[in-house]
């Protein structure tokens, strides 16, 4: 699991996902979220997620918001 910011949302249900250390921010579909909607996500937003490789490059997936004080396990 690794963690990152909502850096973007785009209103076609996709946005990208900031990760510390890293130059190249994470794209991500909607249909990858678990336990929040796309709705409620804002930029900012803390979340966990995992990386797989899809047809242009790393995008995230399983991804879950990370809520104030709690740690992704």
């Amino acid at each position: 699991m690794f963690e990152g910011t909502i850096a973007r949302m785009m209103d076609k249900g996709f946005g990208f996902i900031a990760r510390e250390g890293e130059e190249k921010e994470l794209f991500f579909h909607a249909s990858e979220l678990q336990n929040v909607s796309f709705d409620d996500l804002r930029e900012g937003d803390k979340v966990s997620f995992d990386i797989e490789d899809g047809d242009k490059g790393p995008r995230a997936v399983a991804i879950n918001k990370v809520e104030a004080g709690a740690q992704a396990a």
